[in-house]
């Protein structure tokens, strides 16, 4: 159970989720308050449309842990995260949604665990109560891509309840639409990681904000993860090698072609002159963008003073 001198943080961002918020804020106290957890609470109201600004700010005069935080606009689940991150103060971060779906008696398991010396323990909605269609089918397939592309054997990488150690979140740095992508980001930064079962519930109110085009963002944002994963420190290891590859396969090309000029053949209108040159020029410019990711690179890291390794403990012993 978690130690009463931690502070726990329960970030919750809510896009149009008027009717359901009051209802998950008062499971989450009762849940808290029965194991004595001592923690905040921080909604993110991302440009909701309805009154849920109207019924959060009725809130904060009723809960003295809540806080409430209201973005200009609707800038996504992965800003209005950030936002909850960078103004949490917690030792221990949890995140859910605010549609009623995650279980908030799940918690006390979540600190429980990541007090056992994990970094990011992640919910598995193993009995998921979404429809078949439009939800769960391509989340099992989008779930099975991300874990092939990227190393991380997860069974859940979209359930929005999570916990972290406030040391990861703060190496971690979101955008886009990157939020989904947690457990990755995570990853890279070296945090230990491990997913255990969580109850799910059937929506009771409002409509899903998804739908199945966010199976194609998915698809665009794992490219960019996985490359991050593969070259962040070392994009020249990406480029680099396959403009290498391209200028000698093209290199290979044109002395072909040479040795058949010199021996009389006409190679003008030979579709393997077009190739080779095509190659040749892709080649130097993937290497090109090697170079100038490399230097892009460098620059990022110095600039925000930000070092490629991170260290988990330093042990030493003082003889006098």
């Amino acid at each position: 159970m978690s130690d009463i001198r931690q502070l726990i943080s329960i970030i919750i961002p809510v896009y149009n989720e008027s009717e359901s918020i009051g209802f998950l804020l008062d499971e989450i106290i009762n849940v808290m308050s029965f194991h004595e957890i001592n923690f905040e609470l921080i909604v993110v109201n991302d440009g909701s449309k309805d009154n849920t600004y109207e019924v959060l700010k009725e809130l904060t005069h009723k809960i003295k842990e809540l806080s409430v935080i209201s973005l200009r606009k609707n800038y996504g689940q992965t800003a209005a995260m950030s936002a909850g991150f960078d103004n949490s103060k917690g030792d221990i971060i949890i995140t859910l949604d605010g549609d009623l779906q995650n279980d908030p008696n799940d918690i006390p398991k979540l600190i429980s665990e990541i007090n056992y010396g994990y970094d990011l323990i992640c919910g598995w909605r193993f009995d998921r109560k979404d429809k078949l269609i439009n939800r769960k089918i391509p989340s099992k397939i989008a779930n099975k891509l991300i874990a092939h592309v990227t190393g991380l054997k997860l069974h859940d990488y979209g359930c929005s309840l999570k916990a972290f150690k406030k040391e990861i979140i703060d190496d971690i740095k979101l955008y886009g639409e990157l939020h989904r992508f947690l457990p990755v980001l995570a990853n890279i930064e070296g945090a230990r990681i491990k997913e255990i079962k969580v109850n799910h519930r059937s929506r009771q109110y409002g409509s899903s904000k998804y739908g199945i085009d966010r199976t194609f963002r998915v698809l665009m944002d794992l490219l960019t993860v996985w490359f991050m994963t593969k070259f962040l420190t070392r994009p020249m290891y990406g480029f680099g090698f396959v403009g290498i590859i391209s200028i000698f396969i093209s290199l290979a090309m044109s002395s072909y072609l040479i040795v058949l000029k010199i021996m009389g053949e006409d190679i003008g209108n030979r579709p393997l002159l077009m190739f080779a040159l095509i190659l040749g020029i892709a080649g130097v410019q993937l290497f090109s963008f090697g170079l100038l990711s490399e230097l892009t690179i460098r620059t990022y890291h110095e600039s925000q003073s930000r070092p490629i390794y991170r260290i988990r403990s330093i042990s030493s012993t003082n003889q006098n």
